[in-house]
This record gives C-alpha cells, structure tokens and sequence, in this order.
C-alpha cells in the first residue's frame, strides 16, 4: 500500500489532545508487554500494564517515529494520526503488462506501516519481488521472525513476473524496523528517496472521477489513487487495524495520454459480498487478477479482489462505482 493516504481534517478538541498526548507518552513510556503476538510469533509474558481484551491503536506524533525511519534509513508519513507508513517503490524494476509501461506509484510499491498499542507495535505491509528475490525474501522474513501472510500477483500477463509478499509481525517498533531493513538488504531494492512533486498537471479530468467515485482522490506523478477504509471494526489477534495500515479498498488510475488510464488496485470484502462484486466487475469489463486474504486471522475474514482495465479514465470510475457500493465502505469524509 501506499504511504500518503487521506486524513481527516478538524481542530481537535481540548480534552482530545490532552488524550492524544497522553497515549502518546504511555506508547513512548512502553505500555508493558501483555500478552500478544510478537515478531518472534510467541506470546508475551504478561507486563505491568494490564491491556484490554480489545486494544485499538495508540495516537502518536511525526517526532514518535523518527527512530523508526532512522533505522530503516527512509522517510514515511502520519496518517490519522495512527499509522506511521513508509513507501517502499521499486523504481528500479522495468515492468510492462497488457502493454502498459506499469510506474511504481500504479503496481510496483511495497510498504511498511507501524501502529501503536498497549502491548508493542504492529508491523504490517507488503513487498514486491522479482521471481529470484522471492526466495530471499522469505528466507530473511522466516530468519527475522516476520510472519509472511500473503503471497500473489497484482498483475494480469507482465514482463518480467511479480510477486507480491505481506507480513506482520508485533514488538517494539525499532526492533521491526532493523528486521525489516535486513530483509529489504537481501530481497530487491525499494527506492529510498521519494518523487519529487510533478509539476504537471495530471492528464485525467479527476474532477468527473471524483464525481464517479464520490471521493476525493491524489495525484502523485502520473497515478490518481484512492484509498477507501470499510464501515466496521477490523481486527487482528486482538487489536483493532486502523483503514491505513492495509485494510482499505485501493483504486489507482495511470494516466496514459488523452484522458485514457490504466486502472488497478484491490477491493476488500467479506464472504457474503465477494460473489457480487465480481459479477459487477465482469459486467464492467474489468478483468480479474487475483481473489485472496492478506492476513491470517482477521476478523471479520476479508478478501482482496485485484482488478485490471485500460479505457477513458472517467469511464473506467464510472464501471467501478458499482463494485464499490456493493461492499460496507465507510463513508467519505467531509469536505473541510
């Protein structure tokens, strides 16, 4: 997933911030280690803090992480104040699929997102891999004690072939990331440095895929992307996953000249929606890449439909729209 996602807008009020700084200063204090799952995968010995049965994330501040991008020697972003997410693109990877020169911001971008709790940090995220990385990579994730969760394509036909790897993993954040970086040492080379700001406009009329959507989407370079959470509480071994950490629905539409896009991403669903927004998606001439999990143990279960089309950039939205209202999105933010 991708490190710049929405947030929401608003002054907090007095009593949130005294909240917020006081969670935050608990995350930084260490909240004990209570019983949970770690990097290791064993349960922790029960600590000086008791944790709740149901433990939802801690707020913390950009100042909270920068050990975390020290250690993995890279640059990430505060989203909702929550999830610390770093981008991890593969820029250096020449891919083409049904003809379209794929950039890193549509189908070649890994991530590492952190999220507080009582109990440790969660770490959560993807990483894209060649077919002769793969091995690496799990060799190094099973050695760093990082759960490998997910294994898939995000493509349909591409040259060469891509893998995509998630993970999780639970413990103290700076620990994860020193893991986390001695993976990405022995399994490709995701780009350090981020894009710089395009000064061009985007060639999409993102007004009308906005309108089509009923969201507001981001441009970075030539990919407008959305990133749309679910309406109920998600939850992993206990603790509640904020949208950002990579249980939202993903829409990323590549410009390629004339108003025309390559279109992909995932949509997240439970059992009972699967069989209809697959019917939507054929309906739209969408073709389907992959139906999958990415966690093992999520609750309640969903399920990851990736999708492929090239055409106008509005149309493409406008044939999405129904797929996404046959899931439990959560509602758009207001406008500020």
């Amino acid at each position: 997933m991708s490190a710049t996602r929405r947030g929401r807008t608003g002054a907090p009020s007095v009593l949130g911030a005294l909240a917020a700084l006081t969670a935050s200063a608990l995350a930084l204090a260490g909240c004990g280690a209570a019983a949970g799952h770690r990097a290791d995968g064993h349960a922790g010995a029960p600590g000086h803090v008791h944790c709740p049965h149901l433990q939802r994330p801690i707020a913390t501040a950009d100042a909270d992480w920068q050990p975390v991008a020290e250690a993995l020697g890279r640059t990430g972003a505060l989203r909702e104040n929550v999830v610390f997410g770093i981008s991890l693109p593969r820029r250096d990877l020449k891919v083409t699929s049904r003809g379209v020169d794929i950039g890193s911001s549509l189908a070649l971008n890994g991530s590492a997102d952190f999220a507080r709790y009582c109990d440790g940090t969660m770490l959560m995220g993807d990483l894209v891999l060649t077919e002769d990385e793969l091995p690496k990579a799990t060799e190094a994730l099973q050695e760093a004690g990082i759960e490998q969760t997910a294994l898939h394509k995000h493509l349909p036909e591409q040259t060469p072939p891509i893998w995509w790897t998630h993970f999780q993993a639970m413990g103290d954040a700076v620990t994860l990331a020193r893991k986390l970086k001695a993976v990405l040492e022995v399994s490709g080379d995701p780009i350090a440095v981020p894009l710089p700001p395009s000064t061009r406009p985007i060639d999409l009329d993102t007004a009308e895929i906005d309108e089509a959507l009923g969201r507001k989407g981001i441009a970075e370079g030539r990919t407008y992307k959305f990133f749309i959470g679910r309406a109920e509480t998600v939850t992993s071994h206990g603790h509640v996953l904020p949208a950002p950490i990579g249980v939202d629905t993903v829409i990323k539409f590549q410009a390629l000249g004339e108003k025309r896009a390559a279109v992909t991403g995932d949509i997240v669903m439970t059992a009972g929606e699967v069989q209809n927004v697959i019917r939507v998606l054929r309906r739209g001439g969408f073709e389907l890449v992959e139906l999958h999990n990415h966690m093992l143990d999520d609750q309640p279960r969903l399920f990851y439909v990736h999708y492929w089309g090239i055409g106008d950039g509005v149309q493409l939205a406008r044939g999405l729209r129904p797929a996404l209202d046959a899931t439990n999105l959560a509602p758009p933010a207001p406008a500020s």
